[in-house]
């Protein structure tokens, strides 16, 4: 393993998607959303399918055993999609990226919920702990702590689109923790591009527009980006260990704030940053305390799960 290189490359993909959703900020004050959609899922297989045909991938992103897995992951996954692209259109680029960190606090509650996992008070307590963030963050828009002249009914409706695609994404990951299972990485990737498409395109005779060269060349790097993020997101983990180069997924916050401070003048409110900082801290707990289980089951293989909460 070469744990700098999967950290670079971990590094590489938050900036490759923090200039992704920037452009989607862009495109989605001139084209709807499931137009958007479709161009994120349709080009990001160019990319994506040139890797995997360069190293003799391809029958494996295409063999599956279960459809009907796939197609439940893209479901949930362009739900979330959508409901991301949505809340960009009517919120600061750093503030929708923000609230999108209690995605893997969700997550850890439905792998409890839905797949049984034996989750105890120490990860329970960071959840709740970084939902109090995700309420800081919502609160100017709830009226409760920070009101503002800026946030109108349109932030609101866009607080509440960022807030259920986290909880979409939480259920994707449920979803594909179910898949991995019998399913290659390839397949999974392959199979939610398609499926998030084909939910894009079904938009079309709602109203798409015809883009400009400019606009159209920006869809069309939407795609791109995302495909790439994909790539050096996957990369990264087959160089270091996935705990220690999640923790470098917040530094997507960084790169968020300023493309949308220089990109569009976005200065979100400094609560908004108090919320996020909650929430980091809680995900980053998250982590070191799977790193922490991961350790002592490999310690004591045969000794059943740690006996600590």
């Amino acid at each position: 393993m070469d744990v700098l290189k999967g950290i670079l490359l971990k590094i590489a993909s938050s900036i490759v998607f923090a200039v992704m959703s920037a452009l989607v900020r862009w495109a989605s004050e001139s084209v709807p959303v499931g137009q958007v959609v479709f161009f994120r899922s349709a080009f990001a297989l160019v990319p994506v399918l040139l890797i995997y045909a360069w190293r003799n991938q391809l029958p494996a992103a295409v063999r599956t055993a279960r459809p009907f897995g796939h197609v439940t992951r893209g479901l949930i996954g362009v739900a979330g999609m959508f409901l991301s692209f949505a809340a960009l259109a009517r919120l600061p680029l750093a503030e929708v990226t923000a609230i999108g960190f209690a995605a893997p606090l969700m997550t850890v509650a439905l792998a409890a919920l839905i797949l049984g996992e034996r989750v105890r008070i120490y990860r329970w307590s960071a959840v709740a702990v970084g939902f109090l963030g995700v309420l800081v963050m919502l609160s100017p828009h709830l009226n409760v702590v920070a009101p503002g002249p800026a946030h109108g009914p349109e932030a609101v409706l866009g607080a509440l689109f960022a807030l259920l695609s986290a909880m979409a994404q939480a259920g994707a990951v449920i979803q594909t923790r179910r898949l991995t299972g019998s399913e290659t990485n390839s397949a999974i990737v392959f199979y939610f591009s398609l499926v998030s498409a084909v939910g894009g395109l079904l938009t079309y005779p709602f109203g798409w527009v015809t883009p400009s060269w400019p606009l159209f060349a920006g869809l069309v790097a939407i795609g791109v980006l995302g495909g790439i993020g994909q790539i050096l997101m996957t990369e990264s983990f087959r160089h270091a260990p996935a705990s220690v180069v999640a923790p470098f997924d917040y530094t997507t916050i960084i790169w968020a704030f300023l493309l949308g401070y220089v990109l569009f003048g976005e200065i979100p409110l400094p609560i908004v940053f108090v919320g996020a900082a909650i929430v980091i801290a809680a995900g980053l707990f998250v982590i070191w305390r799977e790193r922490r289980l991961g350790l002592e089951r490999a310690r004591a293989p045969s000794a059943g799960p740690p006996g600590g909460p």
